[in-house]
């Protein structure tokens, strides 16, 4: 034990004497603006990145995007009998090209304001720095380190989920470095399973004034559909529908013959999500003469606290310890890749930096935390596999 204390307060000392170059690589990756629609804009990410992974011992492959840009791969050069260990993350981001005009990268009292910086450049910087922490401590990982990182989570990551099925099933366990959830940097050992349903309604026409009893109103047939789909959500399950797009109809004096719906559904199991998507297809219209048409389902399966998934924060939150570290755990409602990742191995997601304003103008990172997350990743990645059932 005291030789793991030992071992473990060297990674810390030395993670934390890297603060400059950390500062320095996170800079310059968030100055790369890099938005996923934007596919060209991924390679330059690469270009930085590339070298990095290379002079640790890594052959790179750019995994060429079908409907997005790139993604990035990083297997060890050297391969070894042992197990291996997957470290996921993305290199897009949600803000377009330019914003740096308005929005420049910065340090300030111990932030690092920008672009990108929370979700998830500092991330992507957190496994390179934890890999050349454990290099350079001459510290051998019991199960090989594999990288990925991929250019369109931002949107679901329909593209690239092909491959992160591919990856997941053949590793031990997956690591996920988006950001931890909010200033107590909490992990994020469960995550939201994602759907979205299209409600398209079909009436007739007629004039509002002079015939209204001639039309069958889409728009009415709508209104009843949506009190329907918001009488789903279920606090206490965790259980949120939400109709947060609508259209219809064409003019004031004419009875609506069209009308349509896009609905976000978030449930915390698999189990709640097939029930969801059962009482939202059996819905039946109950305006005469109209007709509803309801498309979609599950997009992304929950991330659930299974048993090897507990095991895995068990782990995380014993290295906290052993680095003088309190961790605590959440529940976070939007999904990531650790949702698909968790289907096939065990999963910790939200290892990323800590700091604040994802997705906002004042995104940032808190430098010394993330150094600490840093340290924690690196000793992760030195934890033997737990091999329960």
């Amino acid at each position: 034990m005291t030789a793991t204390r030992d071992r473990d307060s060297r990674i810390l000392h030395h993670v934390r004497g890297l603060r400059d170059e950390f500062v320095d690589y996170v800079s310059a990756l968030c100055r790369i603006e890099s938005p996923t629609d934007r596919p060209e804009t991924q390679a330059r990410v690469h270009a930085v990145l590339g070298p990095s992974f290379q002079d640790l011992g890594y052959d790179v492959r750019i995994v060429p995007g079908r409907t997005s840009g790139d993604h990035f791969l990083a297997v060890p050069r050297r391969r070894p009998r042992q197990g291996r260990q997957l470290l996921v993350g993305h290199s897009d981001t949600v803000w377009p090209v330019d914003t740096l005009e308005h929005m420049p990268v910065r340090l300030e009292g111990g932030r690092l304001h920008g672009p990108g910086t929370l979700d998830m450049k500092g991330g992507v910087a957190l496994m390179v720095f934890a890999l050349r922490t454990l290099r350079q401590l001459e510290l051998e990982p019991p199960l090989a380190p594999v990288v990925f990182i991929n250019a369109d989570e931002e949107v679901g990551s329909p593209d690239s989920k092909r491959h992160m099925r591919r990856l997941a099933r053949r590793v031990d366990r997956a690591l996920v470095l988006e950001p931890a959830l909010g200033p107590r940097g909490l992990i994020k050992t469960a995550r939201k399973g994602v759907g979205q349903f299209h409600v398209r309604i079909r009436g007739r026409a007629s004039h509002a004034g002079l015939d209204p009893e001639s039309g069958a109103s889409a728009i009415q047939e709508l209104s009843n559909v949506i009190q329907a789909l918001h009488g789903l959500t279920d606090p206490q399950r965790g259980t949120t529908v939400n109709v947060g797009v609508v259209r219809g109809g064409t003019r004031a004096n004419v009875v609506a013959a069209d009308a349509t719906a896009i609905v976000d559904l978030r449930v915390t199991t698999a189990e709640e999500g097939r029930r969801l998507e059962e009482s939202i297809g059996s819905l039946r219209p109950r305006t005469p003469g109209v007709s509803l048409e309801i498309t979609g389902g599950m997009r992304a399966a929950p991330l659930e606290r299974t048993p090897r998934n507990r095991r895995l924060w068990s782990q995380a939150r014993e290295a906290g310890v052993s680095l003088g570290l309190t961790l605590d755990e959440t529940l976070a409602g939007g999904g990531s890749d650790g949702n698909t990742t968790s289907l096939y191995t065990a999963t910790l997601d939200g290892l990323g930096c800590v700091g604040d304003g994802a997705h906002a103008d004042h995104e940032h990172i808190e430098v010394d935390p993330s150094l600490e997350r840093c340290a924690l990743l690196a000793r992760l990645l030195l934890t033997p596999l737990d091999a329960g059932p």
